[in-house]
């Protein structure tokens, strides 16, 4: 199989653009740090709220393609005017499980001594995490515990429950419970760490929990 990128499920390669190069750094953390006089050791604000938060993933790929100029003009038409500029789910053929979501930039340019035109997407505002393709969801009816597991992008579920539910879990050692009606809901309290997160529920109805993982 050659190597492709898929973008918002379209892929480079059946719009004629072979892939050269793709570059996905891993994005740096949120780092702050202030020098005091007479410590040996800076104030660091990294996980001053508890985790290290992330700076916007950057990345670009690079594609190829050879013919003459009015191929390689009709081929940047037909991927400029989808997805520049546009937020879109980037996709690579290694891991299609993943995707990195961001706004992309075109930047075009044909050596017409070579008959080869090359195409760079770029992006500077993409998500920190790589999401995951395809969502989570754990289901319960009536009364039990259910174990909402997840990877390394703290998450809050979205919560739908067909009758009057309560849910208690924890966090840290803090004890949390809410009673929610029929209907869908979130609630900021209930994020999602790594791991296995464990949820009493207490109802009659069919209580269920979608959400979307992600990992660096």
């Amino acid at each position: 199989m050659k190597p492709d990128v898929t973008i918002n499920g379209v892929s480079m390669l059946s719009l004629g653009w072979l892939r050269e190069t793709v570059n996905f750094p891993t994005p740096q953390s949120q780092s702050n740090t202030i020098t005091v006089p007479g410590r040996n050791s800076p104030i660091r604000f990294t996980e001053a709220l508890g985790r290290v938060a992330y700076q916007p993933r950057s990345f670009d790929m690079s594609f190829s393609m050879l013919g003459d100029r009015a191929d390689f003009d009709r081929l940047v038409s037909t991927v400029v005017n989808q997805f520049a500029g546009q937020l879109c789910r980037v996709t690579l053929t290694e891991d299609p499980t993943l995707y990195a979501l961001g706004t992309l930039e075109a930047d075009p340019t044909y050596d017409p001594l070579t008959g080869k035109g090359q195409l760079v997407l770029s992006c500077t505002d993409g998500d920190a995490f790589l999401h995951y393709v395809e969502e989570t969801v754990e289901s319960i009816t009536g009364s039990g515990t259910v174990i909402l597991h997840n990877d390394y992008m703290p998450v809050v579920p979205v919560i739908t429950a067909t009758a009057e539910t309560t849910l208690r879990w924890a966090i840290d050692g803090e004890s949390f419970h809410k009673t929610v009606s029929a209907g869908t809901w979130e609630i900021p309290e209930l994020e999602l760490r790594h791991g296995d997160n464990t949820v009493s529920v207490t109802g009659e109805g069919t209580t269920t929990f979608t959400y979307r993982q992600g990992r660096l």
